[in-house]
Order: structure tokens, then sequence, then C-alpha cells
């Protein structure tokens, strides 16, 4: 039996002003979600489904306005804001469409930054970073600075930045759509292997059913803040719970059965 990383329990967030004429609109509805120990998990939907705010609750950047976020059994809601550094700090690590790179720190710099935070000391930080740095292809470019890499090298400083903390949990937003179609299959590619080979827990948003569908050991569909169905990929193909997961994946699907 998988054990359970996160889990979501009837997790609500409420916004005021989120619709016409200010009045409170809900940006997730009830979610009950449960992601397995070790397994990639993409949240997908159109955008303003909710799925970024998910990914917010589950390391405490966003607080649901009723329910239960739990990672590894502990309830986020119950901790104080320095237990929840501290959980964000040593076991979970987060990378952005933006690459977020430092742009007066070098490469290797650039990927020892959380171990920095977390005051780990310069010589270990910067050995850490640079296996990294081998594991995502850029030791060479270990004393470049982010403007002289390509958008495609400077996600792998992000992506290795965030690996350097060993992290047992890391949340992607949109991590790849920036990138070129090539460059970005090859780091969904690179994504896999490194998964494949540390068994970390990632939760991928992301709205492209090719890449939720080649990176996600289990896909979650949400549509305007609710979740419609939590299955395998091919699961989601075969037996739809809902019409609008049905239209998701209807165009894929035909692209399969005329491959």
């Amino acid at each position: 039996m998988s054990t359970i990383k996160i889990a979501l329990r009837q997790v609500s967030k409420v916004y005021a002003g989120a619709s016409a004429g200010g009045a409170r609109g809900k940006a997730l509805d009830e979610v009950t979600l449960d992601i397995a120990a070790g397994a990639i998990c993409v949240l997908m939907g159109l955008s303003g489904c909710g799925k970024s705010t998910l990914l917010r609750m589950m390391n405490g950047l966003a607080a649901p306005t009723s329910g239960q976020v739990l990672v590894d059994g502990r309830d986020l809601g119950a901790m104080t804001e320095r237990q929840l550094q501290a959980l964000r700090r040593e076991g979970m690590a987060m990378v952005f469409q933006s690459f977020a790179l430092l742009p007066h720190r070098s490469v290797i710099d650039n990927a020892a930054f959380g171990l920095e935070i977390a005051g780990v000391a310069r010589a270990e930080r910067r050995r850490r970073a640079g296996e990294v740095l081998e594991q995502v292809g850029l030791q060479a470019c270990a004393d470049h600075f982010p403007h002289q890499l390509s958008g495609g090298m400077r996600q792998r400083v992000g992506l290795a930045r965030a690996l350097a903390v060993n992290p047992s949990l890391l949340l992607m937003d949109e991590a790849f759509s920036a990138l070129d179609p090539l460059t970005r299959r090859e780091m969904q590619a690179l994504l896999r292997a490194l998964q494949r080979e540390r068994r970390c827990t990632i939760v991928f948003v992301s709205h492209d059913i090719d890449e939720a569908q080649y990176l996600g050991d289990s896909i979650a569909v949400l549509h305007e803040g609710r979740l419609l169905q939590h299955a395998a990929p091919q699961a989601l193909l075969d037996t739809p719970a809902h019409e609008h997961v049905r239209g998701f994946f209807a165009a894929p699907a035909a692209r399969m059965a005329h491959a």
C-alpha cells in the first residue's frame, strides 16, 4: 500500500471580490485528494481552475478557508509560521515558470542558494550544488552567469537549485511552459529521470495534456475549483468520470489512435 505524502481534506478557498461586483467567489470547492509518496501528480485544468492555488496550499503559502492540508500526516494549518518555514526549508522546494535566478550570482551560487539560506557552510553547499549541476548537465557552466545561458539552461539551474536541498517534495508551477517545444521535452525527460533516481514526490501544475500524460503517474483534473477526477493517465482516457474530463482527453485519445 502506497504511503500518502500529501492529503487534502475538503479544502475550500474563498476570496473576497473574486467575482463580479465584489462578491465572494470560490477558488477551490471542497477538494479531497491523496498524493502518493514517490510519485508525480500533475494538477491540470483551464486557467483559473484553482490548480496554482492548490499547489501553494501544499507548502503553506496559501491557507484554506476550510478543510485540511496534511504533509506527511502533519496539518499545515496547525503549524506556526516558524514551523512552516522550517518545513519548507528542510523538506520542500519549488520551481516556477519564471526561472527566478539571481542575475549577479554565478550558476553554482544560484544552485547553492537554498543551501545558503539553510545555513550550510560555503564549501559544502558548493560541493552539493556542483553534484546537482552535473546531474542536470551544467557542470561546465558553473562559473557562468544567468545572462550567458539559454532559457532551457536557466531552467536547468532552477531545477538544480531545488534539488540541491534534497527535498522529499518538489512543487512545480508551469515550470516548463515558457520553453520552446524541443527544450520543453528535454526538460520533461530530465525531470522523469531525476525523479526515478531520487524518488521524491513531485506535484506539477500544467495546462498541457501531452505534458500531463508524459509526466504524471496520476493526473488530478480541476474545473472551476472542483476536483473532477484523480486517476492514472490511461484511466482518464478509458473511463472519464465527467464530461469535462472526457473533453480534455478527447484530442490526445484521437492522436494516440492515429499514431
